[in-house]
């Protein structure tokens, strides 16, 4: 079989099953497992599988790796809705934490006007957004900016986390699976979103649906530690079979 042929297989099995297990390559394949190991290599070389023990799941969108600029043009009325879903589940919250996401900056932007809480966030565009809200106190955690991400990290931004108890974290995911949960392509932001999700009482991860059934090389949540994902996607019955409440957008 043919190096091409082999890799159309792989990647038609990882669309189908949403997973490829190395094993049964190797036996529905007719190769050695140095060959699949090969194929599975060169495949997330060029972005189109994330490997992982034992096999490889799909890859996060491109879109999950562009700056903050790029990613604010694309999908602009799917990030809305995304917004839009949210905000119920932020009644009554007194304390927020909003990543530093492009879905989670709409959030920012359509917060109500009427709704007092503190909000905290690690994205200065996020702050900027709700600089004219009357009722919201706004925190920006500190830390080392990542201008491409604009978003800050390191150290101080995961210590600072480590001394609040907030209500809700929101947070806009690269990817999520129904086997390694919540991901990201960047390590920093990787560990500043840990943070989030362990001072949050509830979390809730938007992805648009072509984060869904991805991953990425950094471990955020698993999702057991996810409350709500809301999400424009149609399969969801992983996440809902995981105990996730899955919020249509």
């Amino acid at each position: 079989m043919l190096t091409a042929e082999r890799r159309r297989i792989i990647l038609g099995r990882l669309e189908r099953d949403g997973k490829v297990v190395a094993s049964d390559l190797v036996e529905t394949l007719g190769v050695s497992e140095d060959t699949v190991r090969r194929d599975l290599r060169d495949l997330a070389a060029r972005g189109l599988v994330q490997r992982v023990h034992g096999g490889a799941l799909p890859a996060a969108p491109a879109e999950a790796a562009a700056s903050f600029a790029e990613r604010l043009e694309r999908g602009a009325e799917r990030k809305a809705a995304l917004a839009e879903a949210t905000l119920p589940l932020l009644e009554g919250a007194s304390v927020i934490i909003l990543d530093g996401g492009t879905s989670a900056l709409e959030v920012a932007r359509r917060l109500p006007h009427a709704q007092r809480c503190t909000v905290l966030t690690n994205a200065p565009p996020v702050t900027a957004a709700l600089a004219t809200h009357p009722r919201a106190d706004v925190v920006l955690l500190g830390g080392k900016l990542l201008k491409a991400a604009q978003v800050t990290v390191g150290a101080a931004t995961v210590d600072a986390l480590r001394h609040v108890r907030a209500d809700v974290a929101v947070l806009g995911v690269c990817s999520v699976h129904p086997d390694v949960g919540v991901t990201a392509t960047e390590q920093e932001e990787a560990e500043v979103d840990r943070a989030m999700v362990v001072a949050a009482a509830e979390v809730v991860a938007l992805a648009t649906a072509d984060k869904l059934g991805t991953a990425s090389p950094w471990v955020v949540a698993e999702l057991a530690d996810v409350t709500h994902l809301v999400t424009d996607g149609e399969d969801t019955e992983p996440y809902a079979a995981a105990g996730l409440t899955v919020v249509r957008a």
